[in-house]
């Protein structure tokens, strides 16, 4: 079942400026232009609720949108390529952190990664701090639409196999694309009965 409303709620640098803790709350995150706004819009049939842009680092606040009236996606700032310097960078890894270490209605992180390449070290660096660190977390394989079957699966086992090195047990793996909504159903039905856990 596909999300039947979603609004934008309030955008800020400050974990501790969120909305109340009330509700189960879903974050996106991977590096920047991996596609989190496009993702965030497919999954809420919205073409411009989470603001999306051809230019790395379009997004630089910790953003809530309210989802049905229930839970919360969070579109977080992207890291790795982002034409910023190390000043702004230095800031939103703190502010990522705080944000991801502090919030404690954080259900689940969702870490992206470009379904085009196989698995990058800062993505690996990112995956293997949040594991150390206890953030639950599923991966979404992006642009699926841009990629052959065959091309996304050599890359998804590559991914799993790099995991395997460090996990002992994998996360969840989603692929998707915005452009042809593949993985929309699944991830919403992950997000509705993670919800209820």
């Amino acid at each position: 079942m596909t999300f039947r409303t979603a609004e934008f709620i309030i955008s800020n640098t400050d974990y501790k400026k969120c909305p109340p803790g009330d509700k189960p709350e879903y974050a996106f995150i991977g590096r920047s232009n991996v596609g989190k706004s496009s993702l965030i819009n497919m999954l809420t049939n919205h073409k411009n609720l989470a603001k999306t842009s051809s230019t790395p680092g379009k997004t630089q606040l910790i953003n809530h949108f309210l989802v049905d009236n229930q839970w919360y996606l969070v579109d977080l700032p992207g890291y790795g390529w982002a034409k910023v310097g190390k000043a702004k960078k230095h800031q939103w890894k703190k502010m990522i952190a705080d944000y991801l270490m502090n919030r404690e209605n954080l259900y689940l992180l969702f870490i992206l990664l470009d379904s085009r390449h196989s698995p990058q070290e800062v993505d690996m660096e990112f995956l293997r701090w949040a594991g150390d660190n206890a953030i639950p977390l599923a991966i979404i394989l992006t642009k699926s639409d841009k990629n052959s079957r065959n091309k996304t699966f050599t890359n998804k086992k590559a991914l799993e196999s790099r995991l395997s090195q460090d996990w002992e047990e994998l996360p969840k793996i989603f692929t998707s694309s915005a452009t042809n909504k593949t993985g929309k159903l699944e991830i919403s039905d992950y997000i509705r009965t993670t919800s209820k856990q």
